[in-house]
């Protein structure tokens, strides 16, 4: 462990957990989005997503503001930098996701589409519950490797997904509105790993 002679403000894990929670209620918006197929209930869930996206941009912003004005960080730069982007991203694919499904008006979904979704609730909950390890940097490993073993399983989910939309059961059209939906559910799965990889890089820096 390197020693540290300068008080470090540890109010950035306050910020952390707090991305990691709009990430959960963002999972758990978007998984009532894509199991209902009431107009009027996915219209009153997605303007819930974007009060999550608007809350979690205000986290974002604090972290941007309280790093230009910290003289000493509780670890480096970049990688607070980095973490507070991607925990950011997640919540910006999964508000898109839940966009798409209201925009396109799509009605019936992909039952893989769903299951990942069931899979990125099961990987934002494990990153809520590391954020707040993350200041003892111990325990951590686990988290990590759940997270990655899940984005291999949503890797997969995809994979059958678009290998479904091009069969000929859909038209092109609807192939086309399904993958994109798809695209941006992916993604959130892929930036939920990322916030893994990069809680990594730092827990190794710091032991």
């Amino acid at each position: 462990m390197r020693l540290r002679l300068t008080p470090r403000d540890t109010s950035f894990y306050d910020q952390f957990a707090a991305s990691a929670r709009n990430i959960v209620d963002a999972a758990e918006v978007l998984a009532q989005i894509v199991e209902t197929r009431s107009v009027s209930e996915r219209g009153a869930l997605n303007q819930r997503m974007r009060d999550i996206e608007h809350a979690n941009d205000e986290v974002t912003h604090e972290v941007m503001r309280k790093l230009n004005s910290t003289f000493v960080t509780p670890f480096d730069r970049e990688d607070i930098y980095r973490l507070t982007a991607q925990l950011d991203d997640v919540v910006d694919y999964m508000e898109a996701a839940a966009d798409l499904v209201l925009l396109y008006e799509l009605d019936e979904l992909p039952e893989s589409t769903r299951e990942v979704v069931q899979v990125l609730c099961k990987a934002a909950h494990a990153t809520a519950d590391a954020m707040p390890r993350l200041q003892g940097m111990k325990g951590l490993e686990e988290y990590w490797i759940e997270v990655n073993r899940l984005e291999n399983e949503a890797d997969q989910l995809y994979r059958r997904t678009v290998a479904k939309l091009f069969n000929g059961q859909y038209d092109a059209l609807m192939a086309i509105k399904l993958k994109d939906l798809a695209d941006q559910v992916e993604a959130a799965a892929d930036a939920l790993e990322d916030v893994a990889d990069t809680v990594e890089t730092i827990a190794l820096k710091e032991s």
